[in-house]
């Protein structure tokens, strides 16, 4: 991979970055991929200005019986938001059982936004990375702005990039944010994705294998894939993600959601209260950052494009994390050292939490098939910190240690 030094403002310490492309135009000879399975489709280059790509919105069919039937309303304001998460978050509380009532049929076919990416030498790669983003983003976490691209990482080591933005989130179809915006029928969509990506509908490229990505709430997702189908991925890599859940609450108060209609009325005017949205910039420094590992521009930017996420998938993260006994393909955990909602703040401590992944939910993920990283000086957003390069590096050698790729 090529690597860039550019010297940060102040004399701190030079920091590595993804090269970029920051003219924007697509270079000479290079060719998109098809726009074929895509609507209203357009052609570009990846932020980061290394790859080709095509965007638009696909449709997907997905059902599933596992949605949770909540107990409770969406909430009528701002107050009634705060105090339910103060209250989820108290000590000894019952709320969590209460509020839960049995099962929940859940079925669509939604429009879902979704952007591929190929290498820009026009090669044909035989190997496409699935790419799901958590709560507080779009897909455009995973290509956020050049020199902080996850998909000029992948197409740089000879891999399509398939970024989507889940149900609920930005242009993707907004259905009810309680009772159909959850994690079970997020797998079930993931898992249609997997399968029609073997099947050549984006582009006319029917790849050979699918390395499902994720971050925080995408890799609880991609781990449901990984439980409930272990043969829909050659290879599945975990971001922000462990299974201990001690800074959960601390992560959720200080994100101090808001009512996505009300904080963002130009953005979102027309979304029921059960869409909401980091509180402030504060709050998602809080979340997902860590000093002095990041940019305040691009903690700026961050909080300028925030994404909604819905009560309903904020309540069942939980519910898709399963034992994958069957799953026996490679597997890494990725993190910031820092990570606030899965390490409370330290992954190294009382031992490398990202390690622990393995024991508890892959009996049979062999000790050659698995790795961890922890890359220093990073908080949750793991994408959007210095951080970043040394992670994305490790992701790719370790995928083609393991006979991925090209």
């Amino acid at each position: 991979m090529r690597i860039t030094l550019f010297a940060l403002a102040g004399g701190a310490a030079a920091q590595s970055f993804i090269s970029s492309n920051p003219g924007g135009a697509i270079l000479a000879g290079r060719h998109a991929p098809s726009i074929a399975g895509f609507r209203n489709a357009t052609v570009s280059i990846s932020r980061g200005g290394l790859a080709v790509c095509v965007s638009g919105t696909i449709t997907v069919t997905a059902n599933t019986t596992s949605n949770i039937k909540f107990n409770l309303e969406i909430p009528q304001n701002q107050t009634q938001l705060s105090e339910s998460f103060v209250e989820l978050s108290t000590s000894g509380t019952p709320v969590t059982e209460e509020i839960v009532g049995g099962l929940l049929s859940a079925a669509g076919t939604f429009t879902i936004g979704a952007t591929l990416c190929t290498p820009a030498d026009n090669t044909k790669p035989k190997g496409v990375q699935l790419l799901t983003h958590g709560v507080g983003f779009d897909r455009y976490y995973w290509d956020f702005a050049p020199g902080y691209s996850y998909v000029d990482s992948a197409v740089q080591n000879g891999y399509a990039a398939f970024f989507y933005d889940r149900l609920g989130v930005g242009v993707s179809d907004k259905p009810d944010a309680l009772k159909v915006v959850q994690a079970p029928l997020q797998v079930e969509i993931a898992h249609e994705l997997a399968k029609k990506l073997r099947s050549g509908s984006y582009s006319d490229i029917a790849f050979e294998q699918v390395v499902g990505v994720g971050h925080s709430f995408g890799s609880a997702v991609t781990q449901g894939v990984t439980a409930h189908y272990p043969s829909a991925l050659d290879a599945a890599i975990l971001t922000g993600f462990t299974v201990n859940s001690t800074g959960i609450n601390v992560f959720l108060l200080g994100l101090n959601f808001a009512i996505a209609n009300e904080n963002q009325p130009y953005r979102f005017p027309t979304l029921s209260n059960g869409y909401i949205v980091s509180g402030t910039a504060v709050s998602n420094q809080i979340a997902f950052f860590r000093a002095p590992g990041f940019d305040p521009a691009i903690l700026a930017l961050a909080e300028a494009m925030k994404a909604t996420a819905t009560l309903g998938e904020l309540l069942t993260t939980t519910v898709v994390i399963a034992g994958a006994p069957d799953y026996t393909k490679p597997l890494a955990v990725v993190n910031g050292a820092e990570d606030l909602p899965f390490c409370f703040g330290n992954c190294s401590y009382p031992s490398n939490k990202a390690a622990i992944v393995q024991l508890a939910l892959y009996p049979n993920v062999s000790a050659s098939c698995f790795g961890t990283y922890l890359a220093p000086d990073t908080g949750h957003g793991l994408n959007l910190h210095y951080g970043a390069v040394g992670a994305y590096e490790y992701i790719q050698t370790f995928l083609k240690e393991h006979g991925l790729g090209l």
